[in-house]
C-alpha cells in the first residue's frame, strides 16, 4: 500500500479548489443567463464589449487578449453572438487582416437586462449590506487576479 503523501491529496491542491470554485460559479450564473439567451462565455464576452463600447470596435485579437481566449475558442463564440444579432463583425478597412467586433443595437439593449446579474450572484455569497462580505469578495477577486498574472508571467 502506498504511503499517504499529503501534498498529493486532491483537497490540498490549489488547482482543484480553483476548478471547483470555477464550476460552481458557472453553475450559479446559468439560471440567471438562461433568460437572456446567453452562455457564461458569451456573457463574459459581452461584458468586455459593454465595457469597451465606443465608436471604435475592438479587434478580435484585442478581445481575445482581454478574455484570455485564443482565436480558435473566440471565433465560434463570436459567430454565435453574431447569429443572435448581438454583435457585428467587420474587416478593418485600413487592414483587411484585422476583424473588428462591436455591439449591435440589440447587444447594447441586452446590457440593461443583464445589469442585475452581478448583484444577484453577489447576493448568493452573502449579505451585501455587510461590509465584511464586500471586502472579502473584493480581496478574493484581487488575489485571484494577482495569481493569474503571476502564473501567466512565469509561463
Amino acid at each position: 500500500m502506498a504511503s499517504r503523501n499529503e501534498s498529493m491529496m486532491l483537497d490540498h491542491q490549489l488547482c482543484f479548489a480553483l476548478y471547483r470554485a470555477s464550476r460552481a460559479m458557472i453553475r450559479a450564473y446559468a439560471p440567471l443567463l438562461e433568460p437572456l439567451g446567453l452562455t457564461y462565455p458569451q456573457y463574459l464576452t459581452l461584458l468586455a464589449l459593454w465595457e469597451a463600447d465606443s465608436a471604435d470596435a475592438l479587434s478580435v485579437k484585442g478581445l481575445g487578449e482581454r478574455l484570455s481566449l485564443d482565436s480558435a475558442t473566440l471565433t465560434p463564440l463570436l459567430k454565435r453572438l453574431e447569429r443572435q444579432g448581438l454583435i457585428e463583425r467587420r474587416r478593418d478597412p485600413a487592414d483587411e487582416r484585422v476583424v473588428r467586433v462591436q455591439l449591435s443595437k440589440k447587444g447594447r439593449a441586452l446590457q440593461l437586462k443583464a445589469v442585475r446579474v452581478p448583484t444577484q450572484i453577489a447576493c448568493r455569497v452573502g449579505d451585501l449590506q455587510d461590509k465584511t462580505v464586500l471586502t472579502r469578495l473584493a480581496r478574493l477577486r484581487e488575489e485571484l487576479r494577482e495569481l493569474a498574472c503571476q502564473l501567466e508571467e512565469s509561463a
